[in-house]
């Protein structure tokens, strides 16, 4: 049995995000039906994560395996066939064998998400960004972006009733940064827990308007409480950037 990675990013508004959902197109469903109608046979596939309806993705990772060796050049046209097959929404960048242990999901070391914010009504960036009116504080909430990364338990941005049995998470950075007329905020972390981003997003928003304070931001985190922080912002504006996997995991060919 060979294992190999998908290198792919797509476009998250047509999609129910990742996981395969009972009602709704979702992106693991749409590569399944592609990948098994190349193949002949059932082809299933175990994503990095599973992003939210609507989240976008500029790279993310699923493995599969195979009863069979892949040669590199047959993995060419594979990933010909497959970008012309799929829609536009959807493009596979690479297929490479890896390790019998690797796992696109749990050998991730890190990954990086980016959320933009714009105080431009911008058509061309709408299914992108997140629009809001008005004066915002940005150097304040880079400011509340350094105390987040002070703590290590969560629960207070996590989606409540989820199935993880830790609300740990190692953030090794945050921070919002301009480009363009955008405002980008960037977080890296070892592990993310279900709307986490958005979460935090939403309530530093409320500190970057004047809505709560740091020391309030403190509070909120060492609450773990969800009721108590920031609304979940729209999936529009977010984008898994990078994923990031130990070298080991990867095959010399």
């Amino acid at each position: 049995m060979s294992r190999y990675f998908i290198k792919l990013c797509y476009d998250g508004t047509g999609f129910h995000g990742w996981q395969r959902q009972p009602n709704g197109t979702t992106v693991q469903q749409t590569l399944e039906e592609a990948m098994s109608m190349m193949f002949r046979s059932p082809v299933i596939l175990t994503g990095a994560g599973r992003t939210d309806a609507g989240v976008h993705a500029d790279e993310f990772y699923a493995h599969f395996d195979l009863d069979r060796d892949l040669p590199k050049q047959d993995r060419e046209k594979m990933l010909f066939r497959l970008n012309s097959f799929l829609g536009g929404d959807i493009a596979i960048m690479d297929i490479f064998p890896v390790n019998q242990s690797a796992h696109a999901r749990f050998s991730a070391q890190s990954r990086t998400y980016r959320y933009c914010v714009s105080t431009v009504k911008n058509p061309f960036r709408w299914n992108y960004t997140h629009f809001i009116h008005g004066p915002i504080n940005w150097e304040l909430m880079n400011e509340g972006a350094a105390v987040i990364m002070g703590y290590d338990d969560f629960t207070s941005f996590s989606k409540v009733d989820t199935d993880t049995k830790t609300n740990i998470c190692r953030i090794t950075a945050a921070a919002w940064e301009q480009e363009g007329m955008e405002q980008v905020f960037t977080i890296t972390a070892d592990r993310f827990l279900r709307n986490m981003v958005r979460a935090i997003v939403g309530t530093l928003l409320q500190l970057g308007t004047g809505r709560i304070s740091l020391e309030r931001l403190s509070r909120i985190i060492e609450s773990h409480n969800r009721s108590e922080a920031g609304d979940s912002m729209a999936a529009k504006g977010l984008t898994l950037s990078r994923i990031i996997y130990p070298e080991d995991i990867y095959l010399v060919e």
